[in-house]
């Protein structure tokens, strides 16, 4: 067992990362170990990370212990670039953290800076300088590289900036130079958010907090307002909208609703927050107030406004679509559902279940000069797995079954249609797949089945018989 984390008394005893339980103990005997949990280490990084997202959108991991956040155009709301990053410390401090920080123009820098050196805010101009003095590994190298480069007495960053790039590139790799030019800001480096970023987002930071359910839903139509001409501009509508509360403590929560159709009145969305808000009642803990409500738009569409006719079928479809909205909020996405057609003539994948919400568009979309393939006439009933049946006498070669046996009763065919041969798809089933001959079959009591045969007579195996739907 090994040390993996030190606090500040460990530390100032000169206990060391990696070392050996048994050593450490051995040095100071009341020390107090606790076992290292990696998703609890997670979790915790991921609430902080949520708690950051106040300040940017723009919020990305950085190892187990590390944050990147991309403040391009956010310093000024909160008075410039060193008043926000004292804000953030400050902050953090107060709840219990010890934390670093940096911010530069270069995500490379600020990491070493936080970790290898005093933070603060770094000039373009002072970038060198400020990177020269730190250590190798404040570059982000392995450490067998790290090791390397120390053997050879270039412990520091000033002394590879001395060095010739050449010899450099040789011995070590394009990889050690790209990270200094990375530190340095000559290479370009992306920070991939941890979050989807919103298309549109509108929030309100409030002087006393707020804890009541009328509260949120007032407040969340007034940010809904202000999204309104923003969307208006774009000829759009939002289907899906997240709600994010940010409670006084510190915590987070995202509440999110999709709709059937583009929305952009305020209180059509704020009615959607409000039927999740009912669902979610128990596991939504208002603690001390939320201090800071956001709105984000996370996908939208664009919006088409139609004049309703005198036969009022816009009003119906509306109506429609407002009920799918209210009940996907309150019970999921995923409660109610409808089939769309897919391009395939195979019976079971030629439809697909899916949400009421997205099923609504594509039918709306298919209104519009895309309709769907026509397709015979199919059972009201289409088994997921057809069942094998017996066919006990059958027209050969390619008649339907006089008599045969499905789940341990008897079936005398009174009358028939087919044979619909359809070929299996060769680049999902392979080319050895035998084609369905479908009939269309009524035995003497007045049931009607659709069932197929699956190879022919007279090859060397005998086909198969399948019932694969009920039409009454």
């Amino acid at each position: 067992m090994r040390l993996t984390a030190l606090d500040e008394v460990a530390e100032r005893i000169k206990l060391k990362k990696n070392q050996g339980v048994a050593e450490a103990r051995a040095i100071y005997p009341l020390l107090d170990v606790i076992e290292e949990d990696l998703a609890a280490d997670r979790r915790l990084l991921e609430g902080i990370a949520d708690w950051c997202d106040r300040y940017t959108p723009l919020v990305a991991f950085d190892g187990k212990d590390g944050l990147f956040l991309d403040i391009t155009g956010c310093a000024h709301l909160f008075g410039g670039e060193r008043a926000m990053l004292t804000d953030i410390l400050s902050r953090l401090f107060h709840m219990g953290f010890d934390v670093r920080g940096a911010i530069s123009s270069s995500p490379g820098l600020s990491w070493a800076v936080s970790r290898f050196g005093d933070g603060g805010v770094i000039e373009t101009d002072q970038m060198e300088h400020v990177l020269a003095p730190l250590p190798v590994a404040a570059l982000r190298l392995e450490e067998a590289t790290v090791e390397a480069l120390k053997k050879l007495g270039l412990k520091y960053i000033v002394d590879l900036l001395s060095t010739p790039r050449a010899p450099l590139a040789r011995r070590f790799g394009a990889q050690l130079l790209l990270r200094l030019d990375q530190a340095l800001g000559v290479e370009e480096e992306p920070v991939s958010p941890r979050r989807p970023v919103a298309s549109l987002s509108a929030e309100r930071r409030l002087i006393e907090p707020i804890g009541t359910e009328e509260d949120i839903l007032a407040l969340t139509g007034q940010i809904a307002q202000s999204l309104k001409a923003s969307l208006e501009a774009r000829g759009a509508g939002g289907r899906v909208f997240e709600l994010v509360l940010f409670r006084v403590d510190g915590r987070v929560f995202r509440i999110p609703v999709g709709a059937s159709q583009p929305l952009r009145d305020p209180k059509h969305i704020a009615s959607l927050f409000s039927e999740r808000l009912q669902a979610i009642h128990d596991d939504l803990d208002a603690g001390y107030g939320f201090e800071i409500l956001r709105l984000n738009v996370l996908r939208h569409d664009p919006f088409n406004a139609t004049q309703g006719d005198f036969e009022g079928s816009r009003q119906r479809e509306t109506s429609l679509a407002a009920f799918i909205d209210k009940i996907a909020a309150r019970l999921g996405a995923d409660c109610l559902q409808r089939f769309q057609l897919r391009e395939s003539h195979v019976p079971e994948r030629a439809a697909i279940a899916i949400p009421a919400m997205e099923g609504l568009q594509a039918h709306r979309k298919a209104e519009e000069g895309n309709p769907f393939p026509s397709r015979c006439e199919r059972p009201l009933r289409l088994f997921t797995r057809p069942e094998q049946v017996e066919a006990l006498l059958a027209e050969v070669p390619d008649g339907p079954p006089q008599i045969f046996r499905w789940r341990r009763m008897q079936h005398r065919v009174a009358r028939s249609e087919g044979p619909e041969r359809l070929a299996m798809e060769w680049w999902t089933d392979g080319a050895d797949a035998e084609p369905r001959d479908y009939f269309r079959i009524e035995d003497d009591a007045g049931h009607r089945f659709w069932i197929y045969r699956e190879g022919f007579y007279g090859h060397e195996l005998p086909p198969r018989w399948f019932m694969h739907g009920l039409f009454a």
